[in-house]
């Protein structure tokens, strides 16, 4: 009966640490999305959005972690690994195509990430398992 607690209890609590890992990772995406926009009224926002892209590609390296932590101990679906990994693909070509200079190719790739995480932040704050088995109490 404890094991099953335990169980439960750190379910909960990866499960948490990925929420909020996901939640984080759509603001700063936002968040970067609103400098870019400030980049194009002014170059000295170039900064700002410099430092905003190192936050965020610490947020989805965060997301990885949570959700490897929420599949391995928790014994969740290994998806949301799949999804964070994408992320951080994702995130690593828009890092070489800012350095490149590269907005036709950048822009777009950032908005289609912003979708993603939103999406994304929905299935995780629902709630909604591909994997949920029932569960039998003695």
């Amino acid at each position: 009966m404890a094991t099953t607690a335990q169980t439960t209890a750190v379910r909960d609590s990866s499960r948490t640490f990925q929420q909020v890992s996901i939640a984080l990772q759509t603001l700063t995406l936002f968040f970067q999305a609103t400098t870019a926009g400030l980049l194009l009224a002014s170059p000295q926002n170039e900064v700002l959005h410099g430092v905003g892209a190192r936050v965020t590609y610490g947020a989805t390296m965060l997301y990885v972690l949570a959700a490897v932590l929420a599949w391995k101990p928790g014994g969740g679906s290994p998806r949301p690994v799949l999804y964070s990994t994408g992320f951080l693909v994702l995130s690593s070509v828009q890092v070489v195509l800012g350095i490149a200079h590269e907005p036709s190719l950048h822009v777009p790739l950032g908005v289609l990430m912003f979708g993603l995480s939103v999406l994304d932040l929905g299935r995780v704050l629902s709630g909604r398992r591909q994997d949920r088995t029932p569960t039998r109490e003695s």
